[in-house]
């Protein structure tokens, strides 16, 4: 099983990922976490690329894009599939559904590219997608509260409002796959939902 979790800064990803993947240890299962950008030594590499915010020039949004893709094409190589063809649990946090959100609703780019871009480089969607749902300003807060913020992290309240309207839109498009979790509850009610749907 292959199952991505999504959402805008601070909605509790990481602790929602956290929680099940001690779930699936806990039943004895074999299973794998992950994320993107990243997930590979090289896609690492290229995340560090893509979040820092000392670089001389401006990022153009193709560039960020096809860095995006450059990463996710090696991590699925090397991780995801793998994993999947030996029987294992996949949990990766974001996947090509936040392309969309961050790069075609955020920024603007053409869905086309997106589409292009998965049908050549993508072998296998999630089979459950959990977007972490909540108001943008508290999960900036919750971001400001750990630390440094990233390049992406940066961005304006109205870039951020785009990338959730995005998420909106995936989650009426594929509601079998796409799943909306209020992540404006406790960590303990969220896990709860996302095992409910599980």
């Amino acid at each position: 099983m292959f199952i991505s979790f999504e959402g805008t800064e601070g909605v509790g990803k990481t602790t929602l990922i956290r929680k099940i993947y001690e779930h699936f240890q806990s039943q004895a299962q074999d299973v794998v976490l992950t994320r993107e950008p990243g997930g590979t030594p090289m896609a690492e590499q290229i995340r560090d690329l893509l979040l820092a915010v000392n670089h001389e020039e401006q990022m153009c949004n193709d560039t960020e894009l096809l860095l995006m893709y450059a990463a996710r094409a090696q991590h699925i190589a090397q991780v995801i599939m793998p994993a999947l063809e030996a029987g294992k649990i996949v949990l990766c946090d974001r996947f090509t559904d936040a392309s969309f959100a961050y790069q075609c609703a955020g920024r603007g780019l053409s869905e086309s590219k997106l589409q292009m871009l998965n049908e050549h480089f993508v072998s296998r969607m999630p089979d459950v997608t959990f977007w972490l749902d909540a108001p943008i300003e508290l999960g900036m807060d919750r971001a400001r509260a750990r630390g440094a913020l990233d390049r992406f992290e940066q961005e304006k309240v109205t870039f951020f409002e785009k990338v959730r309207s995005g998420y909106a839109s995936l989650a009426m498009r594929e509601p079998q796959r796409v799943k909306r979790l209020d992540a404006t509850q406790s960590p303990e009610h969220v896990f709860t939902q996302a095992m409910n749907y599980l």
